[in-house]
């Protein structure tokens, strides 16, 4: 159970914070999306919030707690941590506030994201780069408060925060005929899940709220089950804007509290697909942490003809990261696989693995020796990208029948780290 102690979301802090943030998010819209709701048979919206003015809904959030700082807290300045997103919404409320920020991200945060902090905070914001996750950022800026007394601005963990979140809640009940029956939410430290999970339990008698959790940073699924948020050993830093260790306090005090959250996660593979999907199909540039929502639609039990949100938490997507996001949905897919392979050092031994092994649609995507080590054998990294995945047993029989020496690297091993 949540401590006693820890404060509580209600309905009027969210409706205070949809007035203090009115001027500078407008409602975002909630789009029907036709693809996904033939897929489900349900009748599925988009809430996109990758469409705010930093393009992500931790805008919300920090607006409403900068707007509550006392004269005294913004001239001592503020100091944040965040993945990126929260960032640019503290990074936009610096300048459009005149006070002076610091703000620390992880030195993985992509470049695209470094830009837009720098862009919407101008002269008013010194960004710092430290260590190699969201919570060595935390860490560092935690210390600059301790040091300097500037103000904190919690990217999740503070009341304040979640219920500028919350306000994402409020706005789509306004936006529907009727109350939703599912609203899917991405999950990182529990801002955004703690802040609309609140608001509709409060608000709404049959709406269930699913907390979306990528497969390499499920924290919140850690912190239920644990009964209080515990430190997770590491996390896959692919879904950047969820990636943490650890959720906050607060966020998980109000989601304990709560009896109509659930948690799922996804694999990282999966995200890859439901964003590239989301952009081939309906032109949304959705960051990896933004396609969480949709990506566990496939995997939970919807009823036909149900309401379903899904919330696009951002589209701050770096475009140079798009041959990684194909590489890991191939994988995902079934349809790339790696393997080394010695080959005899011999006119022909190319060839006879292309005519032998390969099926008609299927190509070598990668092929590099590893070393020559004499003059009969040459290790290689092969790649193959199969057109359907279900031909795989018919490569691997191939390769077992032929008189190569083959080791497939097999994903989720130590070895397939390596190469994507």
């Amino acid at each position: 159970m949540a401590p006693a102690h820890l404060p509580a979301l209600c309905v009027a802090d969210v409706d205070a914070a949809a007035e203090r943030i009115s001027t500078v998010v407008p409602p975002t819209p909630l789009e029907y999306c036709e693809r996904l709701s033939e897929l489900t048979g349900a009748e599925v919206y988009l809430k996109r919030e990758d469409l705010t003015r930093v393009r992500s809904y931790k805008l919300r959030g920090a607006y409403n707690v900068m707007a509550q700082l006392s004269p005294r807290e913004r001239e001592a300045g503020v100091v944040t941590a965040s993945a990126g997103n929260h960032a640019q919404g503290v990074a936009y409320a610096c300048r459009a506030m005149g006070v002076a920020g610091r703000i620390y991200v992880p030195t993985r945060t992509p470049e695209q994201k470094r830009d837009r902090i720098r862009a919407h905070g101008g002269a008013f914001v010194e960004l710092i780069a430290v260590g190699d996750t969201f919570d060595a950022a935390a860490e560092a800026a935690a210390d600059d408060v301790a040091r300097t007394g500037a103000t904190m601005v919690a990217p999740f963990d503070d009341a304040r925060t979640a219920a500028g979140q919350g306000t994402i809640a409020r706005e789509l009940l306004a936006q529907l005929p009727s109350a939703p029956d599912l609203v899917l939410v991405p999950v990182g430290g529990g801002g955004c899940l703690a802040g609309i999970g609140a608001y509709l339990q409060a608000t709404s008698s049959c709406t269930s709220i699913v907390g979306v959790e990528p497969s390499g940073a499920a924290s919140m699924a850690a912190a239920l089950a644990a009964g209080g948020p515990v430190t997770l050993p590491d996390v896959d830093p692919f879904v950047d804007g969820t990636a943490v260790k650890r959720v906050g306090d607060i966020p998980y005090a109000v989601v304990s509290r709560l009896d109509r959250i659930t948690m799922t996660r996804v694999d990282e593979g999966a995200v890859c697909t439901a964003m590239l999907d989301l952009y081939q199909n309906e032109g949304i540039i959705a960051e990896p942490a933004a396609a969480l929502s949709v990506a566990a639609l496939a995997g939970l039990p919807i009823a036909p003809g149900t309401t379903v949100v899904c919330v696009i938490s951002g589209g701050n997507n770096d475009v140079s990261r798009y041959n990684e996001v194909i590489e890991r949905s191939l994988v995902h897919r079934g349809l790339k696989h790696y393997f080394l392979v010695d080959f005899p050092q011999q006119p022909g031994a190319l060839r006879r693995f292309l005519d032998q092994v390969l099926g008609p649609d299927d190509d070598i995507t990668m092929f590099e020796y590893i070393k020559r080590n004499n003059r009969e054998f040459g290790a290689a990294l092969v790649g193959i990208e199969l057109q359907e995945a279900d031909t795989l047993p018919l490569i691997l029989a191939r390769l077992d029948a032929s008189p190569l020496e083959v080791q497939r690297i097999a994903p989720g091993t130590q070895e397939f780290r390596y190469l994507i």
